[in-house]
């Protein structure tokens, strides 16, 4: 079954004149109020950029455990690189993922200031000794990036604040390009545990092999579908907090593909500076209500996540590391 997710065109989001937007801010406020999840099509990005990007990728993936372990993620300080299969654990209440990934960032010196201080998710990223792959991927992750923005103009319009409200907090943005690669199972399980995603949106490009589920309201499963050139957006949980659940950050999951049957997705997590403070919007309350979500900056949220996610980056295996 379909999730039935509406398709949005953004190319009005590129015309310079704000006063035709309206219909594309209206269609993505409704979907955010609603379901948390939309496809966007009109984005600006060919359709050769994806398809050299997956056969990159691609070709990342087919290198040997042994050179694929030079740039471990687990060696990252800012968590930067490539993570094995079972490495992340999206449910805490169920099993491993059976996914393997590379993660890569805003690309600063270890000498860079903002390096110094928030070391955690700023620095240097690591990469594969595979020509064209840097460029190709820097070039994508600029790209995806000005999507994201001009989606976020949008919802900040819609939310009744000025059209920087949001972009003005991308100037060291701690914003994610990862490339996932799903090895077939003997029957469909645990590709992507249920979650929710940490930042302010998700723009998603998935092959043709499915395997993308949504949450409804209900509780129930749905398929989302790939629709071919298009970006599956999702609400995370900073935008959620952001609203006060006016919007939704939606969990979701992945079932992993069966019969000798590989699948690849392409992730771009959009999340703001470090130091950028969250705090409930005046025009997401009603007089009288409360906030349900104390300020809090999008590094100390992020990095919380990751602690809950990653075996590698919690206390635990912090201490054991040393034994």
């Amino acid at each position: 079954m379909n999730a039935n997710l509406p398709i949005i065109d953004i190319s009005a989001l590129a015309n310079p004149d704000t006063n035709q937007w309206n219909d594309v801010i209206e269609a993505i406020d409704k979907a955010c109020r609603d379901t948390g999840f939309f496809y966007v099509t009109g984005h600006g990005i060919p359709e050769q950029q994806f398809s050299s990007v997956e056969a990159m990728a691609s070709q990342f993936f087919a290198l040997s455990e042994q050179e694929k372990q030079k740039i471990n993620i687990q060696h990252s300080g800012n968590h930067r690189g490539w993570g094995q299969v079972s490495a992340e654990q999206l449910d805490p209440n169920g099993p491993k993922d059976f996914k393997e990934t590379f993660d890569m960032a805003l690309d600063l010196s270890p000498f860079h200031p903002q390096v110094g201080r928030c070391p955690d998710l700023y620095g240097p990223n690591q990469y594969p000794n595979l020509e064209g792959f840097v460029p190709l991927v820097q070039q994508h992750y600029e790209l995806t990036m000005q999507v994201g923005l001009r989606i976020l103009k949008a919802m900040a319009i819609a939310l009744k604040q000025p059209e920087n409200f949001f972009t003005q907090s991308f100037n060291y943005p701690v914003s994610v390009l990862r490339f996932i690669h799903y090895p077939p199972q003997e029957k469909m399980s645990n590709g992507a545990g249920a979650h929710t995603d940490y930042g302010c949106i998700t723009l998603l490009y998935q092959d043709q092999t499915g395997g993308l589920q949504v949450q409804g309201m209900d509780g129930e499963w749905v398929d989302a579908l790939p629709v071919e050139n298009s970006f599956v957006v999702n609400i995370g949980d900073l935008m959620q907090r952001w609203t006060n659940d006016r919007y939704k950050s939606t969990a979701h999951r992945v079932m992993s593909p069966t019969q000798g049957v590989t699948r690849f997705s392409m992730p771009f997590f959009v999340e703001p500076d470090f130091d950028t403070l969250v705090e409930t919007l005046d025009s997401c309350l009603v007089p009288g209500e409360q906030t349900q979500y104390p300020p809090i900056t999008a590094g100390d949220w992020i990095l919380s996540r990751f602690s809950d996610t990653y075996e590698y980056r919690s206390p635990e295996s912090e201490s054991e590391s040393f034994l």
